[in-house]
């Protein structure tokens, strides 16, 4: 035997990583490999054949100290975990830095797959540390029952504020539980990113199986002398196998003696003793989920697992407060308006104000166009089933033209208004998401959440053929082919790519990610679907509130997202959630009113109720929740340009009956009208000559020709807009309720009608005949009132029963009808 084969030198596995400086594609990029060869050589074979010349950053050993080896495998999983995107060809490929790979390689080498490199180091805001010490404190009386429940809104930071307790008790087994899978990312960020849980390790079943390793297994090598924290979903940890036992990789969780267990998500909880909702997947349609209780979700029979403390997390436990299940001494509670209150008062300057990246939400909700919900009304007296409208079956919606008619509507290409109410500059037509300036230059990124699976599909489809959508990401979250949980998180990540302030997206979903998750750049979110309940709507829609900072060459804070937006398309039943929800927000406060108008002056409510857009206060809501309108938008639709008809063809018809023209010059301000009339029907003619002639010499004269009539135009609008506004005042002269208006004025009341009008029944029946009033748009605002004038007799105790037939403008309509719609 030669003597160099008695002493043989061993292969060193190595990791090493090279990046490509003169390949365009492949910038920014780094290659992580593993080789127990020379990795020179190594790295000269993948790269000869290229002819490019590769940049040698690191090799290191990929022994451990306890002489266990490990694979670039590893490596890679956990930048994977950390979210460092990949070459879409070239897995072993990673946009990261060589500080990057180094932290990953000493991740794998300690065990505790946690990059080192910890770039936060913020400490906790006010509200955070009480909410610790409270629950410390409530935790080291020994007669206590050791559960307590924080009742904290969406983005108060639940997880980093549960960590910094179990930190400040010393814990180090902790076991995290939740309705919600994807809230993993949320769970596992502040872990790998925060200076204050160094050392700290994370195991999941994606983490374990991103390593190659049964949950199990990961939590048997763990350092039990540093806090571990095993992150679990009640549908994997109650999971059975074939045999109707514990999954062998589970049993872990039920022998081991936790220090803490953290319900998160508590509002989710969906399960008793044949829990159908365990194994719920987010897609199905909104349900009002069976809450379990605080005690039985810890309980032998729900879970038997054995926890010296138990803390309950959620931003709406309605119901657990309602049910008396925790004692008020159980309970932290951090509202919306504690967050904006406290923003507003910070005695600092903005730079270090801690609430200042908290985004204000606002809430704008439109009613459909008589044109578009015809298709879907639900019943309800002024209801708009989203789930119908939305509805879609192999691959395409039931109603599609009139979704596409929606998509119009979102961009304000369609709103059914009279020409002449354009003509006249009284466009009336709302700051709809993609057509109003300031709204599209903020909403890059938004969420739409869809009734089930297959309108998402239908959706992504209508918007990717659509010539202005076409130009936005759309990202299909929905459906087992965009994966489960955190999974589901890396697509939208992606196409938002490397500079999210130049990207534009669209996330369909149907429940996928809407709990739990943080997308920073989300700065809206559509409610395309029916939703019962207040804490469904609002877990929802608090998405969208994530901070979204930068910094700026001066090193200062940027805020990026100062406000976010709630966008429904239901007006009766978004407003009834916000109603719903302010009322519920402080178990402390007794008066709801005043939660909802502290919630509402935090929480800009618009409504567009087919008039214009008019911004609610609390008592409006409140009083339209009750009634199907407000006194304020009911006014509002006594001023509406559209009750109104005047252009040049009604003016026509006016100048040429003498009795008519006389009427109105007797209503105030119209003394000159006949002057003013023939003025603009000329103008009119003259105008429409030059266009006939196409001499494009002549545009800047009927341009100007044009601006004026529009002037002239709106001016006698308005004249006939402040006489329309009277006819509220005679409803409420007049007792009479089954026959319409112009019954009564005519037969009834013509000496009243005249004191309050100025003219004559006769001569408003001539007017009528010209056209000059809109008598749908007139029936539409007498029943409007009509509905308040019950709802608010009917709320003091008085009932109306006896009318069986209720009068509008110009004609009348059975007492049913009035609620039928």
């Amino acid at each position: 035997m030669p003597a160099e084969n008695l002493f043989p030198i061993p292969p060193e596995p190595v990791i090493y990583a090279y990046s490509l400086p003169d390949v365009p594609s492949h910038q920014g990029f780094i290659k992580i490999g593993y080789t127990t060869r020379d990795p020179e050589t190594r790295i000269h074979e993948q790269t000869a054949t290229l002819g490019v010349k590769p940049k040698t950053l690191l090799t290191m050993s990929a022994l451990r100290h306890d002489g266990s080896s490990f694979t670039d495998h590893e490596v890679h999983a956990v930048l994977k975990s950390h979210s460092f995107s990949r070459m879409i060809d070239g897995r072993e490929w990673f946009r990261c830095t060589p500080d990057d790979v180094i932290s990953a390689i000493h991740a794998v080498k300690d065990r505790t797959y946690t990059m080192t490199q910890r770039v936060n180091d913020f400490t906790m805001r006010p509200e955070q540390e009480l909410a610790v010490s409270q629950t410390a404190e409530y935790f080291s009386h020994s007669g206590h029952p050791q559960k307590f429940l924080w009742n904290a809104k969406m983005r108060f930071g639940k997880t980093f504020t549960a960590y910094q307790l179990c930190k400040r008790m010393r814990f180090r087994k902790i076991l995290v539980v939740t309705f919600k899978p994807a809230a993993e990312s949320a769970w596992s960020e502040d872990i790998f990113t925060h200076k204050d849980f160094h050392g700290w390790q994370f195991i999941s079943r994606h983490t374990s199986e991103l390593h190659g390793l049964r949950i199990d297994d990961m939590f048997a090598q763990s350092d039990k002398n540093r806090p571990v924290v095993v992150f679990g979903s009640f549908q994997d940890l109650l999971g059975t196998n074939s045999s109707g036992g514990i999954k062998a990789k589970n049993e872990f969780i039920h022998d081991t003696e936790w220090d803490i267990a953290i319900f998160d998500e508590y509002h989710f909880g969906a399960w008793r003793d044949n829990a159908r909702g365990l194994f719920r997947n987010d897609d199905e349609a909104d349900a009002d989920p069976e809450e379990v209780s605080a005690d039985e979700a810890g309980s032998d029979e729900i879970l038997p697992i054995t926890a010296g403390h138990k803390l309950y997390l959620s931003g709406t436990p309605f119901r657990a407060l309602n049910s008396g299940e925790f004692l008020e001494d159980q309970i932290y509670s951090w509202t919306y308006s504690d967050e904006q209150r406290a923003k507003i008062s910070w005695p600092g300057s903005d730079d270090d104000n801690p609430y200042a990246p908290m985004p204000r939400m606002v809430l704008m909700t439109y009613k459909i166009p008589d044109d578009i919900r015809k298709i879907a009304t639900d019943g309800e007296f002024d209801g708009f089933d989203l789930n119908e409208f939305f509805a879609a079956e192999n691959g395409r919606f039931k109603h599609e033209d009139y979704v596409r008619k929606w998509l119009l509507l979102i961009r304000g290409a369609h709103m059914p208004f009279e020409k002449d109410a354009l003509q006249l500059g009284q466009d009336k037509r709302p700051p709809m998401p993609y057509s109003d300036s300031r709204l599209v230059r903020s909403l890059r990124h938004t969420v739409w959440f869809l009734p089930d699976v297959a309108s998402c599909r239908a959706m992504k489809s209508l918007l990717e053929d659509d010539a202005f959508f076409g130009h936005y990401g759309i990202v299909l979250c929905a459906g087992s082919e965009c994966g489960n949980g955190i999974e589901a998180l890396s697509p939208v990540q992606e196409a938002m790519t490397d500079n999210p302030c130049a990207a534009r997206t669209i996330t369909l979903t149907c429940g996928k990610l809407l709990t739990g998750v943080t997308v920073r750049a989300w700065s809206g979110i559509f409610m395309l679907r029916n939703l019962k309940s207040p804490e469904t709507y609002f877990q929802a829609a608090f998405r969208v509130q994530s901070p979204f900072t930068a910094v700026n060459d001066e090193g200062r804070r940027i805020i990026m997202k100062p406000e976010c937006y709630v966008f429904d398309f239901a007006l009766d039943r978004a407003l009834k959630q916000a109603a719903d929800y302010s009322c519920r927000l402080n178990i402390d406060e007794s008066d709801p009113d005043k939660k909802a108008q502290e919630f509402m002056n935090f929480l800009p409510v618009l409504a567009f109720d087919g008039a214009g857009m008019h911004e609610m206060d609390a008592a409006s809501v409140l009083e339209y929740v009750i009634t199907g309108t407000s006194a304020v938008l009911l006014a509002k639709k006594w001023q509406s340009p559209l009750l109104v008809n005047v252009n040049a063809q009604t003016l026509g018809r006016l100048r040429d009956d003498g009795d008519a023209m006389e009427a109105v010059k007797k209503i105030t301000a119209f003394r000159a009208l006949n002057d003013d009339i023939e003025t603009i029907i000329n103008r009119t003619e003259a105008i429409n000559s030059m266009k006939k002639s196409g001499d494009k010499s002549d545009k800047p004269e009927i341009s100007e020709e044009e601006r004026k009539n529009r002037k002239e135009l709106q001016e006698i609008k308005k004249k006939l807009m402040k006489f329309l506004t009277r006819v509220p005042l005679f409803m409420y002269l007049t007792d009479e309720r089954e026959k319409c208006l112009t019954d009564i004025v005519q037969e009834i009341s013509p000496k009243l009608f005249r004191s309050v009008t100025g003219i004559t029944i006769q001569e408003f029946n001539r007017i009528c005949g010209l056209g000059l009033f809109n008598a749908e748009r007139i029936n539409d605002a007498i029943y409007s009132f009509k509905r308040y004038e019950d709802s608010s007799l009917n709320y003091t105790g008085i009932e109306n029963n006896e009318t069986e037939t209720y009068g509008l403008f110009d004609r009348t309509m059975p007492r049913e009808e009035l609620y039928e719609e």
